[in-house]
């Protein structure tokens, strides 16, 4: 290769890109077909990308109130229990393995059966819950939602446009202003 960029035999060349900002109002964005021609337009492209900043924190706060509110269920969800225990082994368990809090139930038509026992998850030990297609469905697409907003986020950014990445930046700010009390400490920060 030569100095010019071209092979040595000349039938194709090498372009280089520095890394460094932009101030181009023509920048293209996601496609050749997004690429703003007028000063409108470009500032148009900016509010998209205020916008959609805003988006991804309000997608990371909704899914945040979920994973409560999904938590909250799995602590309340109760399970039954059937067994030929004595007494004295009901009473242990009333106390429970690993915090989990016990009722004795009545589940008979025909009264009070007590090797029938509800049993309430205490919350601490969440790690095993059952896969629920009403839980883990809409967790995966939300997550997949709000990947795809952070992605194309990140291609903005990455165009080295210095409007782009301010308008990411102002939307990331305001988002974070508006809903950031609504999302966990410490999640989804880059």
């Amino acid at each position: 290769m030569d100095r010019t960029g071209k092979s040595d035999s000349g039938s194709s060349s090498m372009t280089t890109m520095g890394m460094v900002f932009v101030k181009a109002q023509n920048t293209p964005l996601y496609s050749k077909a997004w690429t703003p021609s007028t000063t409108g337009g470009y500032a148009s492209t900016c509010i998209f990308l205020l916008i959609l900043a805003i988006t991804s924190r309000m997608l990371l706060a909704y899914r945040t109130r979920l994973e409560r509110s999904w938590h909250d269920k799995a602590i309340n969800r109760r399970y039954i229990m059937i067994s030929g225990q004595t007494e004295a082994d009901r009473e242990r368990q009333a106390v429970g393995k690993g915090g989990e809090k016990t009722e004795v139930a009545v589940l008979t038509a025909n009264g009070t059966d007590e090797r029938v026992k509800v049993v309430r998850s205490a919350g601490r030990n969440l790690e095993g819950k059952p896969w629920r297609f009403s839980t883990d469905l809409p967790r995966a697409a939300l997550f997949t939602v709000d990947s795809g907003v952070k992605y194309l986020l990140m291609l903005a950014v990455m165009t080295m446009n210095v409007g782009y990445f301010f308008s990411v930046l102002a939307g990331l700010f305001v988002g974070e202003l508006a809903i950031g009390r609504y999302t966990g400490a410490g999640e989804g920060h880059h």
